[in-house]
């Protein structure tokens, strides 16, 4: 015999004012989620990912056949975790119970602890390749460029791991 599946929703999903702020077109939309703590760390991992991202493509481009086999891996971690995070974002502002059963999955918990990972590998292989096969000539003018990239990774990569800890920590408290 099959047993139900049972979730817990905690109580706080109830306690957050619906359409706090002025933009109050439609009911569905739960802008208040993005001044909430997870709201704003969510917001700051989609727009440091784009500045990477516009980084990499903008000024690594001119560079990919130098630095190949580390700034595809670069560029695509870069695209997947925008992607995914901007997702969960959509999902967060439409859905209150999103918030909750997403939050409490182990995806939220697996996805962030990979995306801080896939960054960490990337800057540091990308940092690597940058300063092993660059031209002295070229390093100098790749490095201004390509330099804040993978440092801003490094940031980003933090922030995924700490928001993979509170996911973690969610999660062991409703399984």
């Amino acid at each position: 015999m099959r047993s139900s599946s049972i979730v817990t929703i905690q109580s706080e999903a109830e306690n957050i004012p619906r359409n706090s702020c002025c933009c109050c077109c439609c009911g569905c939309l739960r802008l208040d989620f993005m001044s909430s703590e997870i709201g704003i760390i969510k917001i700051l991992e989609v727009i440091l990912g784009w500045i990477c991202h516009y980084l990499v493509y903008k000024f690594g481009i001119r560079y990919s056949a130098s630095i190949g086999s580390s700034y595809e891996p670069f560029l695509t971690i870069a695209s997947w975790c925008f992607m995914t995070t901007s997702l969960l974002i959509f999902c967060y502002v439409i859905s209150p119970r999103a918030i909750l059963l997403i939050r409490q999955s182990v995806f939220e918990t697996v996805f962030n602890t990979v995306a801080a990972f896939s960054y960490i590998f990337a800057c540091s292989y990308l940092g690597y390749v940058v300063h092993k096969y660059l031209p002295p000539s070229e390093l100098l003018q790749s490095m201004i460029r390509v330099y804040p990239a993978y440092i801003l990774s490094s940031f980003i990569a933090l922030i995924y791991g700490l928001e993979a800890w509170k996911s973690w920590i969610i999660y062991r408290k409703f399984n």
